[in-house]
């Protein structure tokens, strides 16, 4: 589906890119970007959203989630029975914890922090007992003493744990030593309450600034908001980031929720619950990322339209930043997750930093042109897009042009630079229009045979932007950022000749990038297409301010 050329960044290890643009002009998937100007979701901006401190109440309720297709799906969650102590990202508009939720609330907490989780089942009684694992770490049901002995367990006994009876509550207590994204999820009939939406995800930031990581602070060295909740994932110097986006992978099968829903009522008394379920042969008609599916997941955490659902997927990233993805396979399949545009480089799985054997300094994560979620699994990988490898000025530079973007007025009439550093980067004012171009391909065009102001002698000869079709997440031009954008016009008018809802040339003119299954069937909705694991990742200029608080 893409071509792979390098796309080196900085001092980190040589990747391959699949640069997403040409394919996407030349190929079918355009196709699909037309058809995707049929939804209207506004463009939204997610970090890795959720609840913050070391006590946390949760409930285990019942609701409904609604999917793309119409159907509200009985399923079951949780959530919170007081309000948290705060929220992260801070200034989050919206931000809530309901009773209920689809995938449960984020736990972030730091490294060494005491974490204690009380759990009231407010599922129906014909349900029976809940619980909560926690795995990877060692855990006290009950509030731990503070010399970190365990009291007498609260509860009832459990096969797996210590469980809530129907109307109880359990607490879980535990030290939170393993930095990096781990799972939790219902340990009682798990191909059932899993199955209903029993999940979540904590999030262990760890304790030090790694050397050569940035310190969080008010804004990044763009000067735009720094919303990282660490300066990296682990400490280690190779775990640094810039962004950080939460996935949180599973499927659902309504048959069973429907089970689930017709026998809710039932009076019942026993622990093992009363209801008669069939969870297999299993067919799930609905592939969740956060809850949601696409275009859903595209729209805002904490949209007022999913009540149930807070949590979306939607990453955004200008050129050369470290994005870090924290994926997690929450349910019973595994799902080829394939991320346009580079590679993944693999930090660790489950808490546990990959590094090398003879050299710990190092890191030997597998890098994956496809991440695989498994069952249960938690892994950290970096993810980044410069440009590199792409063979065409990717801001639509021409010799001696200057400066014309009114976002970066201190710069304007003065003459565009592209100075590379030691990697070939233009590193050396991080608050310049074009931080971070690779150096090689400045003032290379794209078009063999111009329309606009972009000289001949490029990779390619693009058709008249006047007869194109354009989707909206296309912004009508092969370039990037507002400026680039206007250069790139056909001889009868401007391109797109029609304003575009998503990815809107004047202002914000990313690069479009398909984040998907590579099961084919996993992107659908009820067996219609697009839909399911689906969302698209916005490489934007740095004229245009990613708004995580939004």
């Amino acid at each position: 589906m893409s071509h792979i050329t390098n796309n080196n960044r900085s001092a980190k290890p040589a990747r391959l890119a699949m640069p997403f643009l040409l394919p996407l002009l030349l190929s079918p998937l355009f196709a699909l970007l037309a058809l995707l100007a049929v939804f209207s979701p506004r463009p939204a901006h997610a970090a890795a959203p959720g609840i913050t401190g070391t006590t946390f109440n949760l409930n285990a309720a019942d609701s409904t989630i609604t999917q793309p297709d119409g159907m509200n799906v009985y399923s079951w969650g949780y959530g919170c029975s007081t309000a948290p102590s705060g929220f992260s990202p801070a200034g989050m508009p919206g931000a809530a914890c309901s009773t209920m939720q689809v995938p449960g609330p984020t736990l972030i907490v730091h490294q060494g922090d005491r974490v204690t989780v009380t759990l009231t089942n407010n599922l129906p009684a014909a349900a029976g007992n809940t619980s909560i694992l926690f795995p990877g770490f060692n855990v006290c049901t009950a509030v731990m003493n503070p010399d970190g002995s365990c009291p007498a367990a609260t509860g009832v006994p459990g096969l797996m744990t210590r469980e809530a009876a129907h109307g109880g509550s359990v607490t879980y207590s535990f030290i939170a030593a393993t930095a990096g994204t781990h799972s939790y999820y219902s340990g009682t009939q798990g191909d059932l309450q899993i199955e209903m939406g029993l999940y979540g995800a904590i999030i262990v930031l760890p304790t030090a600034v790694p050397a050569g990581c940035r310190a969080v602070a008010a804004t990044l060295p763009d000067g735009q908001p720094d919303y990282r909740n660490a300066a990296a994932a682990y400490n280690h110097s190779t775990s640094c980031y810039d962004r950080e986006y939460l996935f949180q992978f599973a499927e659902m099968d309504p048959r069973i929720h429907n089970q689930a829903q017709q026998q809710a009522a039932l009076a019942c008394t026993q622990p093992t619950g009363c209801m008669t379920i069939e969870t297999e042969p299993y067919h799930p008609a609905y592939f969740l990322i956060n809850g949601r599916s696409m275009p859903d997941d595209m729209d805002p955490n904490y949209a007022v339209q999913y009540p149930h659902q807070p949590y979306n997927g939607n990453p955004h990233m200008h050129p050369g930043e470290l994005v870090l993805l924290r994926v997690i396979g929450n349910g019973r399949w595994q799902h080829p997750f394939h991320e346009h545009g580079n590679h993944v480089r693999v930090l660790a799985r489950d808490g546990n930093m990959i590094l090398s054997q003879t050299d710990a300094t190092k890191p030997a994560g597998p890098l994956l042109f496809t991440t695989t979620t498994t069952p249960g699994l938690a892994m950290d990988g970096i993810f980044y897009w410069t440009g590199r490898g792409l063979n065409w000025d990717v801001y639509g530079h021409t010799a001696g042009a200057l400066y014309t973007d009114q976002a970066f007025p201190a710069y304007l009439g003065k003459p565009v630079v592209c100075i590379p550093d030691a990697n070939g980067y233009y590193t050396a004012d991080p608050l310049a229009p074009n931080y971070y171009e690779w150096c090689q391909d400045h003032d290379k065009p794209l078009e063999a045979h111009a329309f606009g102001a972009v000289g001949s002698g490029g990779p390619v000869s693009l058709p008249d932007a006047n007869i194109l079709t354009n989707g909206m997440w296309y912004g009508g031009s092969a370039y990037l950022g507002p400026d680039a954008t206007a250069r790139a016009v056909g001889p009868t008018g401007s391109t797109p000749p029609s304003g575009t809802l998503a990815n809107p040339p004047a202002t914000e003119s990313g690069f479009a990038f398909m984040w998907h299954s590579h099961n084919e069937r996993e992107i659908t909705t009820s067996n219609i297409f697009p839909g399911g694991m689906m969302m698209m990742m916005l490489v934007d200029p740095q004229a245009f301010l990613i708004n995580e608080a939004n």
